[in-house]
């Protein structure tokens, strides 16, 4: 959840400033060896839920871009957020999916010349249990 101005950091930068929302996903991940038996009950190992951020930045200037795409594209980064089910805030490590920007114009000293894009911060590990 995004409670307010300091609740969302990748590795050390405050990224709130440059979103336009966030989607907190909470994905289930299970085992291999799950499925429906012949009862048709589930049955299965359950690993764990994996967080998963999609966050849509406004358009950026050429600054800002240049501030944050090489946290985009680190191959590891600390995604810091307010998880409602830990009731804190939680640093999990992550990585980021694709992500692309799409410019009308000459990059400006306004936020004027791109349009918003997406990225999604995966979790590498499984969050805490409670």
């Amino acid at each position: 959840m995004y409670v307010d101005k300091d609740s969302l950091l990748l590795n050390t930068i405050n990224i709130g400033q440059y979103l336009l929302q966030v989607e907190y996903g909470y994905n289930k991940l299970w085992g291999n060896d799950t499925g429906r038996n012949l009862n048709g009950d589930n049955e299965g190992t359950y690993i764990g839920v994996f967080p998963k951020l999609k966050l849509t930045f406004r358009d950026l200037t050429q600054a800002e871009i240049e501030l944050l795409a090489p946290i985009f594209d680190a191959p590891q980064l600390t995604c810091t957020y307010y998880d409602p089910v830990l009731r804190r805030l939680y640093a999990m490590d992550s990585y980021t999916g694709d992500w692309a920007t799409r410019f009308r114009n000459t990059f400006s000293n306004v936020a004027t010349a791109g349009e918003s894009f997406d990225i999604s911060v995966i979790a590498n590990k499984r969050r805490p249990s409670v």
